[in-house]
Parts: C-alpha cells; structure tokens; sequence
C-alpha cells in the first residue's frame, strides 16, 4: 500500500510540472511555441533527455552543463550561435530523432528564454538539426559559448 501512495504521489508531482512546463510563454506578441508541434512530447523529451544535466529550470550546473534560462535564445543573436545550439554534445549525440531534436531545441528556446527569441525567428527544422549535429562539438565548446556570449553583449543583443 505505502509503495502505491509513494507511486501516486511521484505521478501528480509528475503531472504538475507538466503543466508548469507546457504552458505557453509570454512572447511578447510572438507565435507561441514556433517549431514545436508536439509542446507536450518536446516537454517529455526534455525530461528525459536533457534536464539530468541542464536541471528542471534550465539553471544548469558548472559541473554538468550550462545555464539556458534567460541566455539560451541570444545565440540566435550572433553569427555562429544557432550552428552552435544544433553542434552541442547533448544535441549531437543524443538518442532522439532529427525530428524530435528539432522540437526540443525550439522548446527550449521558447521555454527558458523566450523574451530573447528574436523577432525573425525562424524554428529549427529537422534537417537543419541533422545537418547539424554531423558535425558535434568536442573540444573548444565552453571557449566558443564564452566567445559567442561576448558578441551578443558588444552587439547589444537584448540582456535578461
């Protein structure tokens, strides 16, 4: 019986952040969730995919994998950044399809950072990712993400 009340419990905490994390961002008059046809799949890819690493607010850890929240939509900035976001490890060799990837990195931009998603935005397409994500980054990320932050703050990209 306790082992049920346990597994109940685990299963409504599961479906509040479900709805935490599904719900449309303010976007400032921007479509919602652009590229994300499946906003609950792409949710459910994330959790199990990618927040391990990145956590449930997108806050990251030094020691595992960096902050998105309120910082992973500037890339689209710069040049570089959006080839950047689809050459990351966690994009490049994870286990989910061109199509499940594109959901989820265009999720995530509009999940953790959807005031910066810039005007112009046009989602990533599930070629585009697997174009992309041919070619993964290895060594030099963290000095390219250093790089590529610099220049969305000389250019003047919007700050969070």
């Amino acid at each position: 019986m306790r082992i049920l009340l346990t597994a109940s419990l685990w299963l409504c905490i599961a479906c509040a952040h479900a709805a935490d994390y599904s719900a449309a961002p303010s976007t400032s008059g921007k479509p919602a969730w652009a590229g994300v046809p499946d906003v609950r799949r792409a949710w459910q890819d994330w959790t199990l995919n990618c927040q391990g690493c990145h956590r449930p607010d997108g806050d990251g850890s030094p020691a595992t994998a960096p902050k998105l929240a309120g910082e992973v939509a500037k890339f689209l900035w710069v040049p570089g950044g959006r080839e950047y976001l689809g050459r990351v490890p966690g994009i490049a060799s994870s286990p989910l399809s061109d199509e499940q990837l594109r959901q989820v990195v265009n999720w995530m931009l509009w999940r953790f950072d959807a005031r910066d998603v810039p005007a112009n935005f046009v989602p990533y397409t599930a070629r585009e990712i697997g174009t992309l994500r041919v070619h993964p980054m290895r060594i030099g990320m963290s000095a390219l993400r250093r790089k590529l932050l610099r220049t969305v703050r000389a250019a003047g990209a919007p700050a969070s």
